[in-house]
């Protein structure tokens, strides 16, 4: 298998597993990804997810070796049926998710990583968006997430360049939360993952929601959305641990209803 899911108590790991290959996705690897997605999307005993790849790369974009050879109507389908499903998936997925990156995460592959709600990267972890290399512009919605997470002026020199960004300097910029030890990596990650998946899920999913609105509407339509939210959380069983826990002075048990 090119794309691995191994679920490990509640938290699954989705594995793009071609090392041979700086893990460069392929059609197989994209199909393999939406389904795995969508395997965890709903299962309710993964409350956390985490993103990675096999070997010393996370994902050197698409296998240049197979590209080409689709008229303008294929090349549009197929991005479409395949790189804005899976993208859609992981903003649409109500559960965190959470990119392990361990050398190159460049092309579609840093669009893998921002598509995630956090990003633990080793020290070796090298992001960029290539594209320009080979006449394409950036996608994935790499555009659209460096836009507001960098400011257009910021997203337009990494797109136009194509430069190389160490992990160090993604830390600066706010595109990683923590850098770590390459040994470190996926040991952080999953400390991580189960801190998340300890928590209370469907509230965390539906704050996922709140955020991916915050920068697309006005005040006045978020604070409605807002309240449609927030009083269903309130009548949430992990709200009521949470009260009881606070007032017990004992940590809470969580079960992501």
């Amino acid at each position: 298998m090119t794309v691995n899911l191994a679920i490990n108590g509640a938290i699954a790991i989705i594995t793009l597993n071609r090392p041979e290959k700086k893990n460069a996705l392929t059609v197989e690897m994209r199909e393999g990804l939406i389904a795995h997605l969508q395997a965890v999307r709903f299962d309710d005993h993964v409350r956390a997810i985490i993103l990675t790849g096999a070997g010393d790369a996370f994902c050197t974009g698409a296998d240049v070796d197979r590209m080409g050879g689709a008229d303008l109507r294929a090349a549009r389908q197929r991005l479409q049926r395949l790189s804005h499903t899976y993208m859609r998936l992981l903003h649409a997925i109500e559960k965190p998710v959470i990119a392990a990156v361990r050398g190159h995460a460049v092309g579609i592959g840093w669009s893998l990583v921002l598509g995630c709600d956090m990003v633990v990267a080793s020290e070796t972890a090298i992001f960029s968006q290539v594209f320009k290399r080979i006449g394409l512009g950036p996608d994935g919605g790499a555009i659209w997430y460096l836009t507001r997470r960098l400011g257009m002026n910021r997203a337009k020199e990494l797109v136009f360049t194509a430069r190389m960004v160490k992990a160090a300097e993604a830390m600066s910029l706010g595109l990683v939360n923590h850098v770590v030890p390459d040994d470190q990596l996926m040991a952080k990650t999953i400390e991580l993952a189960e801190e998340m998946a300890e928590g209370p899920t469907f509230t965390l999913g539906l704050a996922k929601k709140l955020f991916h609105m915050a920068t697309s509407v006005s005040l006045e339509d978020f604070l409605d959305m807002e309240a449609m939210v927030q009083p269903q959380l309130n009548q949430t069983v992990d709200h009521k641990e949470g009260v009881a826990a606070f007032r017990e002075k004992r940590k809470p048990k969580f079960i992501g209803r």
